[in-house]
Parts: structure tokens; C-alpha cells; sequence
């Protein structure tokens, strides 16, 4: 797990469907006075150049993103989403892509607290500095699925807690499930972000499974934009499984995933999912 650096994959169509539905969930939490936490077990860096080395390595970020600078008819939702990205770059530029920390400190209020988790040393120290002296967030450096369960429930009493673990190795999956029941058992009315990669091996279903059975309240949205390459590897698309969610935000998504679809598919039968 120590070996994975999310720089290498900044800005790619994940990180389009995961923080364009983040940014949306966080939206419909601020419509209520009482403030909340954000609770990120796999924070990452904060911020990525795509300029840097990393993220030009397999440069994932020209089949995600950047496929959606140049368009002048996005949908609302994908209008805001651009509009963030657009925030943390000058006037005109691309260079910067903000990782989930920064999308959620750019999306809550002045009164709302953020928990931030990295156990990458290099990571860490990057987030500790990119959060420097801003007194609504908190900087771990811990493995996020140990320490989740310590901070719930907040003192506010409402959350969302934001689960994006590499799935480097294939024991994740079940650190996903366990994390979860933990955290449900001590605070069932909060918000579950859970984010996870569409393999050919199909690791994801049975977590799936998994995550449906604690809940009668889910919402599960993904994307499938291209096809095994010849060995049959590769990520075919991903998804983000929700419990507790904002009840406006299957609609919602209904009517920008095909959209998005069509702007980010590498092959014909690329296709998008959202079910209870």
C-alpha cells in the first residue's frame, strides 16, 4: 500500500465521477444550519501537478478531465465541478488538480471540521503543509480504516465520511467492509462515501454485497468507459457506493451520467450504472 502515490493517476475519469458527486453531496449537507464533519481515510496529497512527472507517466488525466475543459454545454453539475477545478489553477491554466481534500475544503462552511488520513510518508508531509495553520482541518498520519471508528459519532452529530483506498492488494476490500460495519455500528445516520475500481476479476461485487446488506438506504453510481487491454487487465471504470444518501442525488446523477459518459468513453460500449 506504501508503494501507491495517487499523482500517477490524478484527474483520470475516478477522480471526475468521485469528486463531482462528492462536491454534490457536500452541497446538499450545507443546505442545513447545523455545521459537520468530512471524514477522508485516504487523503492523498491534497493537491497534484499535472505537469509533474507522476502524472505523466500514463498521463490519465487527458481521458478524464481535461475532456471536459474545453466544453461549453457541461451540465450543472459538471459546470460546478469544473468550476473548483478551475479555482485552484490561475485564469486559463490546467496545471493543478485538486485531490479530494481540497475538493471537500473548497465545497464546506467556515463552522464545518475536516479529518484528513494519509499513511504514505511523502504523502503526509505534502498534506501537512498544503493545510498548514487552517484551523478547520486536522492532518493524520494513521491508516484512515484503523482510526475510523475513534472519531465517530462527531460532536455535531452529522458527517460524511469519504472511504478511497488504493485496493493495491486485495485485502482492502475486506478492510472496506470491516471499517464500515465498524463506523455504521457507532453512527448509522451519517453519510458512507465509498469509492472502488470496476476490475475484469470483479473484486468489487462481493463488497458490494456486502456494504447493500447494512443498509436499506443506498444508492450505488458507476462508469464503465474502456475494455480489458489484451491480457485483460487494466480498470475498466469505477464506482462510488453511498449509504444514507442525499435523497435528491440519484436524480441528480441520472441526468448527468450520460453526459459524462459520452465524454469520457474509449471504446463504443462504454456505459454507466445507478441503482438502489
Amino acid at each position: 500500500m506504501l508503494a501507491y502515490r495517487h499523482a500517477f493517476h490524478a484527474g483520470n475519469h475516478a477522480d471526475v465521477l468521485k469528486h463531482c458527486v462528492l462536491q454534490q453531496i457536500l452541497m446538499y449537507m450545507n443546505q442545513k444550519d447545523k455545521p459537520y464533519w468530512v471524514i477522508d481515510t485516504h487523503a492523498g496529497a491534497g493537491m497534484y501537478s499535472l505537469s509533474s512527472e507522476y502524472a505523466n507517466t500514463k498521463s490519465e488525466y487527458l481521458n478524464g478531465v481535461a475532456r471536459l475543459w474545453d466544453q461549453d454545454d457541461l451540465p450543472p453539475v459538471l459546470a460546478d465541478y469544473i468550476q473548483l477545478v478551475q479555482q485552484c489553477n490561475s485564469r486559463g491554466d490546467w496545471s493543478l488538480y485538486p485531490g479530494s481534500p481540497e475538493v471537500i475544503r473548497r465545497s464546506i462552511r467556515a463552522d464545518d471540521r475536516l479529518r484528513l488520513f494519509e499513511l504514505h510518508p511523502t504523502d503526509y508531509e505534502i498534506l501537512e503543509q498544503h493545510f498548514d495553520r487552517d484551523r478547520q482541518v486536522k492532518v493524520f498520519k494513521g491508516d484512515g480504516f484503523a482510526s475510523l471508528k475513534a472519531l465517530l459519532p462527531p460532536p455535531t452529530r452529522r458527517a460524511v465520511v469519504f472511504m478511497d483506498p488504493p485496493y493495491e492488494i486485495k485485502s482492502d476490500y475486506q478492510k472496506v467492509i470491516q471499517s464500515l460495519e465498524e463506523g455504521f455500528s457507532r453512527f448509522a445516520e451519517g453519510v458512507y462515501v465509498i469509492w472502488y475500481p470496476i476490475l475484469s476479476r470483479g473484486d468489487h461485487l462481493k463488497m458490494i454485497e456486502s456494504m447493500r446488506a447494512l443498509s436499506e438506504k443506498t444508492l450505488n453510481i458507476s462508469i464503465t468507459v474502456q475494455e480489458p487491454d489484451e491480457k485483460g487487465f487494466g480498470m475498466l471504470g469505477s464506482g462510488l457506493f453511498i449509504i444514507n444518501p442525499p435523497w435528491v442525488l440519484k436524480e441528480t446523477m441520472q441526468s448527468v451520467m450520460p453526459y459524462l459518459v459520452n465524454q469520457l468513453a474509449q471504446y463504443p460500449q462504454a456505459h454507466y450504472q445507478i441503482t438502489d
